[in-house]
C-alpha cells in the first residue's frame, strides 16, 4: 500500500493524542527536542510494582508526524515494561533509518513507511518514543529499591 507521508490517518491520530498533560508526582519524566524542526516532546510516567507503565502523561509540540507518534506511543504504552519501550523506540529507529523492512510490534508504527525517505522528518517521529523510553528508565532507577 502506498501511503503519503501526511494523510488522514496522521491526521486524525494528531488531533486526538491520549494521555495529554503531565502528572503530578512522577517516577521518572524526560523531555527530547528536535533541534532541525523545534518539535519537543515531554513524558512522564508512573510504574506499578512489576515495572510496568501504570500512569503516562505527556506534553506535546511537535509537527503532524510527532503529534501522531506520541499518540501511538500513548495508546500502548499503558502495561509496558521499560524494556518494552525501549524495544518499541529502537525498532522504529531503525525501521525509519531502513536497518530493518518492519517497524516491530508496537501497533501503527507502519503509519511511518512513507516518512522513511525523509531523514529530516525522523527526529520528530521518534521525540516520544525516545522520551518515553527514557522516562520509563529513570522510573525503573528510581523506584527499583521501593520493590
Amino acid at each position: 500500500m502506498v501511503r503519503t507521508l501526511y494523510n488522514r490517518e496522521t491526521l486524525r491520530l494528531a488531533s486526538a493524542i491520549p494521555h495529554l498533560g503531565r502528572l503530578e508526582d512522577p517516577h521518572g519524566s524526560a523531555e527530547k527536542s528536535a533541534p532541525v524542526c523545534g518539535s519537543r516532546v515531554a513524558v512522564d510516567v508512573l510504574l506499578d510494582d512489576e515495572g510496568r507503565v501504570k500512569a503516562l502523561g505527556q506534553e506535546v509540540k511537535a509537527c503532524a508526524l510527532g503529534q501522531a507518534s506520541a499518540a501511538l506511543m500513548a495508546c500502548s504504552a499503558l502495561g509496558r515494561s521499560t524494556t518494552q519501550i525501549a524495544a518499541a523506540r529502537d525498532a522504529l529507529a531503525d525501521f525509519l533509518s531502513g536497518r530493518r523492512g518492519d517497524p516491530g510490534d508496537w501497533p501503527g508504527l507502519d503509519l511511518f513507511e512513507a516518512a522513511r525517505p525523509f531523514t529530516a522528518r525522523h527526529a520528530s517521529i521518534l521525540l516520544a518514543f525516545e522520551a518515553a523510553a527514557e522516562a520509563a528508565e529513570r522510573a525503573a532507577a528510581a523506584t527499583a529499591g521501593a520493590r
